[in-house]
């Protein structure tokens, strides 16, 4: 891996021969507390869109949930996520990943050995193992993971719908915080919503037969979003 994947330190693909002792501790979310957007994959764009922005990468089109306006997830307090709040799968699925296997044809499940929460001995926690088989958290997390990862490929086939289509527009965003301090939000685009509305017939029916034209609209109406994000941010200012 040339470049790894945010929170993840040190992945390392499981084997039974090598991690029969691993276990899984009880942890929280602090690992993300710094982290101010988040990769999500379409599948959970209804759910997401009703807690935050939704925005696209201007980098990759990957799309993305805004948490916060500076180095601050706005939603995680005392290592717990704000109820009521959806939490993003890729939070979710740590300290466990795919990765690609050598040949580039597959995957394998892995797990960040340099996680607090991993314990490469003793008794605390879950262990990832039994008598030599994966475990029933292991086996969860490979579900997880393997649907993860296939939602992610359904995801870039949208995005790249988006792209060929000229769709995507840049944005920047000037906040004020309170006290008068400026913050820019810069980096991401959004879907061009005349362009949008201009989609030949041919492609509008398509779209909304692959669900493609209900992710745009979950898009859309996240942007209100943007309100309720700063009025997070000037909420918890004083605790900042």
């Amino acid at each position: 891996m040339t470049e790894l994947p945010l929170f993840y330190q040190r992945p390392v693909p499981l084997s039974t021969q090598r991690h029969a002792a691993w276990r899984l501790k009880p942890g929280n979310l602090d690992f993300a507390a710094q982290c101010t957007a988040l990769p999500v994959v379409t599948d959970e764009f209804a759910s997401a869109s009703r807690s935050y922005p939704l925005l696209f990468s201007a980098q990759d089109a990957m799309p993305l949930v805004l948490l916060g306006l500076e180095r601050r997830n706005l939603f995680v307090e005392d290592g717990e996520w704000a109820k009521d709040h959806y939490v993003p799968a890729y939070v979710r699925r740590y300290p466990f990943v795919f990765v690609r296997t050598p040949d580039q044809d597959g995957y394998v499940l892995a797990i960040d050995a340099d996680s607090g929460r991993v314990a490469e001995s003793g008794d605390e926690g879950v262990a990832l193992f039994e008598a030599e088989q994966p475990s029933a958290l292991t086996r969860q997390a490979l579900d997880f993971c393997s649907r993860f990862t296939g939602e992610h490929f359904a995801t870039q086939a949208f995005t790249q719908a988006l792209k060929t289509h000229g769709l995507l527009a840049s944005r920047d965003a000037s906040v004020t915080l309170p006290g008068g301090r400026r913050v820019n939000v810069t980096g991401f685009e959004v879907v061009d919503a005349e362009k949008f509305a201009a989609l030949p017939e041919n492609v509008v029916v398509e779209w909304h037969c692959k669900g493609w034209l209900a992710l745009v609209h979950f898009h859309m109406a996240s942007l209100s979003r943007f309100s309720k994000l700063l009025s997070r941010q000037s909420a918890l200012a004083p605790a900042a």
